[in-house]
């Protein structure tokens, strides 16, 4: 029976863990507020094994860089990384998720909003 009730609570932690970043999103803060500088943003996705810190380099009011310092994740979510080069081009949040990283895209794309605010 405690056989049983371990695998129903897996289960129900695994479905839990699949669906909560799905309703996250992450808005630009206004960068014209913000010095020129390094800031750090984390995004620690709680009930998921993603967790994201990365520094955020901001040059005449624009992303220059974003720099992932640590990424923990699954091996496929490391594939969510090069949305950092979207991010840059467009000076945008706004960026699809990476097909089949989505927790991670969406943890990045928060943790350079946190960074910023």
């Amino acid at each position: 029976m405690k056989k049983i009730i371990l695998i129903v609570f897996i289960i129900l932690l695994v479905i839990g863990c699949s669906t909560a970043y799905k309703t996250m999103t992450a808005q630009m803060p206004d960068l014209t507020q913000l010095s020129d500088g390094v800031y750090r943003g984390v995004c620690d996705l709680s009930g998921t094994p993603v967790d994201v810190t990365l520094d955020v380099s901001i040059k005449d009011n624009k992303i220059s860089n974003i720099e992932i310092v640590r990424h923990m994740c699954s091996p496929i979510g490391k594939k969510a990384e090069k949305i950092i080069e979207h991010v840059i081009e467009r000076q945008s949040l706004e960026i699809d998720a990476v097909s089949g990283a989505t927790a991670s895209s969406k943890a990045i794309l928060k943790a350079v909003e946190n960074a910023l605010r």
